[in-house]
This record gives C-alpha cells, sequence and structure tokens, in this order.
C-alpha cells in the first residue's frame, strides 16, 4: 500500500522565454493553444501568459522578470495528439521544423520539435494501452 499524499494533481508546467511576445504567437497562433491569462504586475511589461492543453497548462514565463536565470528546457513537454502524422504536417505548414523522423517506440508514436526559445516540445501518441496501476 502507498503512503496517503495530500498532492492531488499537477497544476501547470512552467516554459521560460525571453521573448513572450514571440513564445505567445507560437503557443496561441502555431499551435492554437487557447491563452487563458496574462500575468501583469501593475505597469511592467506582463511577466507570463498561460496556454490550455486541455489536461495541463503551459505557464510562460519571462525568466528575468522572476529573477531566475533563462534556460531552455531539454526534457520535452509531451502535447498529446490523436494523429500524429497529421498533426506533424499541420504544424509543418504553421513552419514547425521537426527534429528527426516520427519515432515509433513500440508503445508510442514520438515527434520531436523546439518553440523559439529552444524549449523541447513533442508531438505524442500512445497507440499500447499502459501498464496497469499497481495496487
Amino acid at each position: 500500500m502507498s503512503p496517503s499524499t495530500p498532492v492531488t494533481g499537477v497544476d501547470f508546467v512552467s516554459v521560460p522565454t525571453q521573448d513572450l511576445e514571440a513564445a505567445s504567437e507560437f503557443y496561441g497562433t502555431t499551435l492554437g493553444l487557447p491563452r487563458s491569462a496574462v500575468y501583469q504586475r501593475g505597469t511592467e511589461a506582463a511577466v507570463g501568459a498561460e496556454f490550455e492543453t486541455g489536461d495541463l497548462t503551459l505557464s510562460v514565463v519571462v525568466s528575468e522578470r522572476l529573477n531566475i536565470e533563462f534556460r531552455p528546457t531539454t526534457v520535452p513537454i509531451a502535447l498529446h495528439v490523436e494523429d500524429i502524422e497529421a498533426a506533424r504536417a499541420e504544424l509543418e505548414s504553421r513552419g514547425v521544423s521537426f527534429a528527426a523522423d516520427t519515432l515509433d517506440t513500440s508503445v508510442c508514436f514520438m515527434a520531436f520539435f523546439k518553440d523559439p526559445d529552444g524549449n523541447a516540445l513533442m508531438l505524442h501518441h500512445r497507440y499500447a494501452p499502459p501498464a496497469p496501476k499497481p495496487d
């Protein structure tokens, strides 16, 4: 039996940026994700924006405005799609460059790309059923 936890889920994943306008264009227009919030501190420039993926929020934040050194995320965030080749073709038509051919792992398909800041992303589609969860 697992110990109990007060954690009930993940609310958002932070994605660092150096240019919120370019990042907002990429996540909102290129990827087509709905923007749900913009973070503002008084009259200063915006600190970040949130984009919804369906089950997880991507919080795109200007690192330096939060006193955090900018470093792009090198481990990809897996963005679920139903049809990986159709999604890939659509994003390629919008200017997204993929790092290689779509990878078939024998469990899922993955297609790797980056946002304008160099943050690693991937299109992901699991076609094999997930392993049963332990009791």
